[in-house]
């Protein structure tokens, strides 16, 4: 049946004047949200959740409620071209940290390594690369414990970088498959006055950075990181996350030696070296000009 032009610009006038009616709960809903980024999902649940406090008819679809948002409101479009495979859209209300961008690409992620180290203010530079890692599934520990023959081995070569990214305006997005550690030390964080965002706490970070340095800028800017970190971090805290990421390279050497370095205390660095130096280990991967620390039984390169 043809329904003439009249009725159905009626029928939008009356849908928009409803949610006009409601626009000041509205948009005061989204300005009190912590998560400024959104899937077309959560505005959808968003609007489910809070129709009758709006008085807005089942019949105002979530598409309907978007074009509201984006006519009257604040929410804009965000369309995130990949590395690999399809892009992305998102939603951002407002001037949205790139930061809350990145935490919406992937679903229960969140921020670590280099950007981590930014949000905690373990840097100056400010990094226009930012990591979100969404963990993979559980995978049980390799059964063969390494050798200093395997060591040298997988340390001889480039870190293994992830491939996947996604850009937008100046902004670039990596998506790191991080080990599964069931978000270990990840806690909501503000990163300003109307936003908060799911990151790494400072002693997952500095694990995390020793581990892979490059997603932090290589081993000069992760020394820095420690020295900035050196009054606000908890030596009984680190060890206890390491613990418990169970990793079967012997990591602990990196971070002593980062702390030795970074002049921290004799009695919070030695905690590491009791943890046992039984191989010859590495700093970084593929160290072209390296030099070796006999205590830490540790490679490093040249000038560090």
């Amino acid at each position: 049946m043809h329904v003439p032009h009249e009725q159905l610009t009626k029928k939008k006038n009356k849908r928009r004047s409803r949610m006009l009616d409601a626009a000041s709960q509205i948009f005061a809903t989204f300005e009190g949200l912590r998560k400024k980024a959104f899937k077309e999902s959560d505005l959808s649940a968003i609007l489910t959740r809070n129709r009758k406090t709006w008085d807005i008819p089942d019949y105002v679809s979530v598409d309907r409620f978007i074009s509201f948002l984006r006519d009257e409101g604040q929410l804009q479009v965000a369309e995130l071209e990949a590395s690999v495979g399809r892009g992305l859209r998102r939603f951002i209300w407002g001037a949205a940290s790139p930061l809350s961008l990145g935490v919406s690409l992937r679903p229960a992620a969140y921020l670590s390594h280099g950007t981590a180290v930014y949000v905690h203010g373990l840097t100056q530079q400010l990094p226009r690369i930012i990591y979100i890692n969404k963990e993979q599934s559980y995978k049980p520990r390799p059964s063969l414990s390494p050798t200093q023959e395997t060591l040298n081995r997988a340390f001889s070569r480039p870190q293994r970088v992830s491939a996947l990214s996604y850009s937008y305006t100046e902004w670039s997005f990596v998506v790191l498959n991080g080990k599964n550690t069931n978000r270990l030390e990840v806690s909501p964080t503000a990163i300003n006055a109307t936003e908060e965002v799911d990151v790494t706490r400072i002693e997952r970070t500095l694990i995390d950075i020793a581990v892979r340095p490059a997603y932090a800028g290589g081993v000069f800017q992760v020394l820095e990181a420690y020295r900035m970190a050196k009054d606000r971090m908890s030596v009984s805290t680190l060890i206890a996350t390491l613990k418990k990421l169970d990793y079967i390279y012997p990591y602990h050497q990196a971070i002593g030696f980062y702390m030795e370095r970074a002049d921290y205390e004799p009695s919070r660095y030695e905690r590491l070296l009791n943890l046992g130096t039984n191989f010859d280990f590495y700093l970084g991967y593929d160290i072209k000009d390296k030099q070796y620390d006999p205590k830490w039984r540790l490679f490093f390169p040249r000038g560090l």
